[in-house]
């Protein structure tokens, strides 16, 4: 089988295809296999989607047996079992053991059903309209989120006004030393700078589509004082950069904040099935029934890899130390890539989301990208000119699969940076 059946009768629309031109056919762990047999290192994990790795052999019985005896598949938003073990695991291994306190919402399936959530009850519960969103912020692509999503790109392909969403500068964005934040609160403060009062800021503690930006703790423990100070709901996107990637289950954790609602989709359901989930504070739960719905809300199938994902890898401290030691791993490996090329490439991220951005270069990004490929390893880009390399590896990979495919993407940017 080649392309040429996708070529003719898929949409243009499609974009990850162009960028790894292979028929995929199976994965496991950290590897997809195309169907020649070929084995790619996989350092993409589904946009991170796949922290767990492919097809993980802890999740996969539980599946199987829950096809096996008929359970649900769906369920809309009614009680079954599965729903009920999912928020017993969640509640138990992740919630309390943070002294978080927030109520359930499974919207569906992707993450923008999750941020449009969000933003809607945010409004529905202050009666405010406007929404801040950041600069270089990635929040989803149906019409709600696309209005915080900063790309043009993105942005471009709306085709109608994207309106009640005022973007504000993001940690860092104006270079070191200058707080970003100062603008937001002198304007809030000024009731002629013209920013209304908003529903809500929504913000990613790490960006990813943006650049691997990470924003301070210092930087989000000020933001959420702005919410706390102008009562306005704060909600994180954890979508990419929840469960885990960041050596945390939540991002915001090494901040100490606690926002107000929390987006979370991706890896939760574990073995990459459909799945979102908006935390809602208590008194923001304003909603009345079947104020906001989903078909495909009650992913049953999903709940059940979630719950063994929680079981397996969350019940101690155990697994998010080892996201760390493998992140530091990462960092300093990228560390010493950029220091043999001084005055070219940045570092950026946390735990094990990492970008290798060019200090000048647009095309670094799609040159790495495409080098690394030809050599068997799948990575993307990211940033507002894809100057960046974006590293998602599983956060169950072993220490030798990392290492290679760290060596494989070290010879590619040289081989990128040799063509500037």
């Amino acid at each position: 089988m080649d392309l040429s059946i996708f070529d003719e009768w898929e949409s243009e629309v499609r974009g990850y295809v162009r960028s790894f031109p292979v028929v995929f056919d199976t994965a496991h762990g950290s590897f997809l296999v195309d169907q020649d047999g070929t084995e790619y290192i996989d350092f993409f994990s589904g946009a991170s989607a796949l922290n767990y790795g492919h097809n993980n052999p802890n999740f996969k019985p539980a599946l199987i047996d829950y096809l096996e005896k008929g359970g649900i598949i769906h369920g809309l938003d009614m009680a079954t079992t599965a729903k009920a073990e999912f928020i017993g695991a969640f509640t138990e291994l992740v919630l309390k053991p943070r002294g978080l306190r927030y109520k359930l919402q499974f919207t569906g399936p992707t993450g923008a059903n999750a941020t449009e959530a969000a933003m809607k009850l945010a409004r529905l519960a202050t009666g405010r309209t406007n929404v801040v969103a950041f600069t270089h912020g990635y929040h989803g692509l149906s019409l709600g989120s696309l209005a915080a999503t900063a790309a043009q790109h993105y942005r471009h392909a709306g085709s109608v006004p994207l309106t009640n969403v005022t973007f504000a500068p993001y940690d860092g964005y104006y270079g070191a030393g200058i707080d970003t934040l100062a603008l937001l609160a002198k304007q809030l403060d000024d009731p002629s700078s013209g920013l209304d009062l908003p529903a809500a800021f929504i913000v990613e503690c790490i960006q990813g589509e943006g650049g691997v930006n990470a924003a301070s703790g210092e930087w989000l423990r000020g933001l959420a004082d702005l919410a706390r100070r102008y009562s306005i709901p704060l909600i994180v996107d954890d979508i990419q950069a929840g469960v885990g990637r960041s050596g945390d289950f939540f991002s915001f954790e090494d901040s100490g904040i606690t926002p107000d609602l929390v987006v979370l989709s991706k890896s939760l359901s574990g073995y990459g099935l459909p799945m979102s989930l908006v935390l809602i504070n208590p008194d923001l739960d304003v909603w009345s029934p079947g104020a906001h719905t989903g078909t495909f809300r009650g992913n049953n199938l999903a709940f059940v890899g979630a719950t063994a994902a929680l079981k397996t890898y969350w019940a101690d401290g155990a697994f998010p130390a080892e996201i760390k030691r493998k992140g530091e791993l990462v960092r300093s490996r990228l560390a010493a890539i950029a220091e043999q090329h001084p005055g070219e490439l940045d570092v950026r991220g946390r735990g094990m989301f990492f970008g290798l951005a060019s200090l000048g270069d647009p095309s670094f990004g799609a040159k790495v990208s495409q080098e690394a490929f030809h050599h068997g390893v799948i990575i993307e880009t990211a940033g507002a000119r894809d100057e960046v390399v974006k590293f998602l590896p599983a956060l169950t990979i072993d220490d030798e699969t990392l290492l290679r495919g760290l060596d494989i993407v070290e010879a590619a940017v040289a081989a990128a940076l040799a063509t500037v």
